[in-house]
């Protein structure tokens, strides 16, 4: 796995003393209709970082990117959070309307140990993403190539701008370590004896070893969420790494069908049956104890005041439709976890945004916490795991909550992540 040792530099070692640090955050909050910050979780998570610099005699070049934009748009412009990053840091924060160009060099250039200074959003720039915008549909082959050479050189010069504002280098956003992007990978070419991991993505990397590489067993990984598809290389992943292996949720309905179960209206992909059994045939030949529902709480539509009931889970009436662990599932399910030492848990047992579904997951997280309290380490990933967590008050009461969705995911399924390897290499 990914090493914290074969880091360049440390953060807590490195002098930051009359030196600009450039940060690459993770401030993609959402906002209101009013542009307020509706959760400033993504921006607590860089405070440590952010603090542990100026308290070391540093300054801040922040740099992030804010939702999906395709042009310079007022709606997405990092300003509307400036209120949050100063509430939360305590000090003023500078705001450059640019990203690029001299004005905000020279910001840069000025800056005093103790200062911040917030860069616009980044994705107003074709360049951080590297992709190209504006290209008509009926370009040709050699249009399309003059276009893609034209944007490398581009982004080489837009990465370099952004590398001569600082002194060192440091990546603290591990919700976007997963993408090739240049303020996350082609930036810390630029300084290969002072670059370094931040304190979260320090800290993120140190939570998915100890699951992956150096856990305590037994080992129970927890996955859920709507689709087999989407953890497909998660589950291969895992099947070597874990000792008990629990699906619960709406994937759990390809498993039921493939071993020949009535599951009704439930969701189900079809074309991975054989995909599925080959799943469970692996997990019985590596010794991995699969806990698929037995049973669950059905209703006759997908509503929340849909008429209910509990069913076995193989045997669901045609048009009714699993939505949340049964029972009996939950009572078999919190003897594996209250008997396990390192846990995993990425995404729900039901349809959780509903009230009169979210028992299954509200159960969950309260075993988890209770497996965390008796001593074992918990980590827990994925927005809906995340937003479960928060929303029913256990974010204190686990191990450690992932501030990354496809970051984590992709960690999980055994890839290097392009974020991460950049410090590394």
């Amino acid at each position: 796995m990914f090493l914290i040792q074969e880091q360049m530099q440390d953060i807590n070692t490195y002098s930051f003393q009359g030196k600009r640090a450039i940060v690459r955050v993770d401030f993609n909050v959402p906002l209101d209709d009013q542009f307020q910050v509706t959760d400033n979780t993504r921006i607590r998570a860089a405070i440590p970082t952010i603090q542990k610099v100026l308290e070391k005699g540093g300054s801040l070049i922040l740099m992030s990117h804010l939702g999906r934009p395709k042009k310079a748009e007022e709606r997405f412009s990092l300003r509307h959070i400036l209120p949050a990053i100063e509430e939360l840091l305590g000090v003023p924060v500078l705001f450059a309307t640019d990203c690029m160009g001299e004005e905000t060099a020279a910001m840069a250039r000025s800056l005093k140990p103790g200062e911040v200074l917030l860069l616009e959003n980044l994705r107003f720039y074709a360049e951080e993403e590297g992709k190209i915008r504006g290209l008509p549909e009926e370009a040709s082959e050699q249009e399309k190539a003059e276009a893609k050479t034209a944007l490398k050189e581009s982004q080489q010069r837009f990465t370099a701008a952004l590398a001569s504002y600082a002194d060192c280098y440091i990546n603290d956003a591990f919700g976007t370590a997963h993408r090739a992007h240049a303020s996350n990978t082609l930036i810390a070419a630029h300084f290969p004896n002072d670059k370094m991991f931040g304190c979260l993505l320090h800290a993120e990397i140190l939570a998915m070893d100890k699951v992956l590489s150096s856990a305590v067993r037994p080992v129970t990984a927890i996955l859920g969420g709507a689709k087999v598809s989407s953890k497909l290389a998660i589950l291969e992943n895992l099947l070597d790494k874990v000792d008990n292996l629990i699906i619960c949720g709406g994937m759990s309905f390809t498993f039921v069908k493939a071993r020949g179960g009535r599951i009704g209206q439930s969701l189900c992909e079809d074309h991975l049956i054989d995909t599925a059994l080959d799943i469970l045939k692996k997990a019985e030949e590596k010794g991995v104890r699969m806990y698929l529902p037995t049973d669950v709480i059905a209703a006759d539509a997908f509503d929340n005041n849909a008429q209910t009931n509990v069913h076995s889970i193989d045997q669901i009436p045609d048009q009714w439709m699993g939505m949340d662990a049964g029972p009996q599932t939950l009572t078999a399910w919190e003897q594996v976890i209250l008997n396990s030492k390192t846990l995993l848990w990425n995404g729900p047992a039901g349809v959780f945004e509903m009230p009169a579904f979210a028992n299954g997951t509200r159960q969950l997280v309260a075993f988890v916490a209770n497996a965390t309290q008796n001593g074992a380490f918990s980590l827990v990933g994925g927005g809906d795991s995340v937003a479960a967590v928060n929303q029913m008050g256990y974010a204190n009461k686990v191990s450690y909550v992932s501030t990354g969705g496809g970051a984590m995911l992709e960690y999980l399924e055994g890839k290097e992540l392009p974020g991460i390897a950049a410090i590394r290499s």
